[in-house]
C-alpha cells in the first residue's frame, strides 16, 4: 500500500469517527473549553499506541512560536488547549475560523443563507493538517500541526462547533448558538458558552481562560466515560504517524 492509499484509508477513518460520534447520543454530551478539550485529550492519548505516543511527544517538546505559550503545554493533554491560548496573538487571527463548520439546517422552512459553511472550515484544517503531520519533512510544522489536530479533533465533536440553526429570528443562522441567550440559575449566557463548558459539569476555565489544573482532568474524564459505552474498536485510530 502506498503512502498516498495510507494517507486517504486515515481520513476516511477520521470522517467514520466523526460520523459514528455524531449519530450516537451519548448520556454525557462533551463540551469543549479547556477543561473538555484536555479530557478529550486524556482519553485520545490512552488510546495511542506506545509508537505514537513517543512520536507525539516528542513532537510537542519542539518550541514552536510563540515560544512562551507552547512552553507552558508540552504534554499531549495540556497541548490540547493550545489553539485557544493564541487569542491574544494578531498573527493567528487567520486561524480563529478554522474551530467550526457552520452546516446550516432550517427548523420553519426559512431558506438556508448562500455561503455557508466558509470554505476554510474545521473539516478542511484537519485535512490540511493531518497531511503536514503525515508528510512534511519540517518538524517544527509538523509540531504545529499535531498541535492544531489535538485541538480541531476535541471542536469538532461539540455539535455547536459543527452546526447554525435556521429560522425566521435568525436567517442568516445561530452562530453555533452563540446568538442563543438562556439562563442559567441567575446568570445569563448563550447556548454555544454552556456547552463548551460541558453544560456545567467539567473542570472550569479560571480568570483570563486559564486551564484547570491537569488533576482535575482525571476524574472528569473517569466520569464521562462511566456514562458512554467504549468507542467501536473497528474505529480506534492508534497511529495518526502512518
Amino acid at each position: 500500500m502506498t503512502n498516498e492509499d495510507n494517507r486517504r484509508r486515515f481520513q476516511r477513518g477520521i470522517a467514520l469517527g466523526v460520523v459514528f460520534l455524531i449519530l450516537c447520543t451519548p448520556s454525557i454530551s462533551l463540551g469543549w473549553g479547556a477543561g473538555g478539550h484536555m479530557m478529550t485529550a486524556s482519553i485520545a492519548f490512552k488510546r495511542l499506541n506506545p509508537r505514537a505516543r513517543a512520536q507525539a511527544q516528542a513532537l510537542l517538546a519542539i518550541p514552536i512560536n510563540p515560544a512562551a505559550v507552547s512552553a507552558q503545554s508540552k504534554d499531549f493533554v495540556s497541548a490540547s488547549h493550545w489553539a485557544d491560548d493564541l487569542r491574544p496573538f494578531a498573527e493567528f487571527d487567520p486561524f480563529k475560523p478554522l474551530h467550526f463548520i457552520d452546516q446550516p439546517f432550517s427548523v420553519d422552512g426559512t431558506p438556508l443563507p448562500a455561503g455557508v459553511p466558509e470554505p476554510d472550515n474545521i473539516v478542511k484544517a484537519l485535512e490540511d493538517n493531518v497531511n503536514i503531520l503525515k508528510t512534511s519533512t519540517d518538524k517544527n510544522a509538523q509540531a504545529q500541526a499535531l498541535r492544531f489536530i489535538i485541538h480541531f479533533v476535541g471542536d469538532i465533536h461539540q455539535p455547536l462547533h459543527s452546526a447554525a440553526r435556521v429560522d425566521r429570528i435568525h436567517p442568516t443562522g445561530d452562530q453555533g448558538g452563540n446568538l442563543v441567550k438562556i439562563k442559567v440559575g441567575d446568570k445569563e449566557t448563550n447556548l454555544h458558552s454552556y456547552w463548551d463548558g460541558g453544560i456545567g459539569d467539567f473542570p472550569r476555565t479560571g480568570p483570563n481562560f486559564k486551564p484547570p489544573p491537569l488533576s482535575q482532568i482525571g476524574p472528569a474524564v473517569t466520569k464521562a466515560m462511566s456514562g458512554n459505552s467504549a468507542t467501536d474498536p473497528a474505529l480506534k485510530l492508534n497511529d495518526p504517524f502512518n
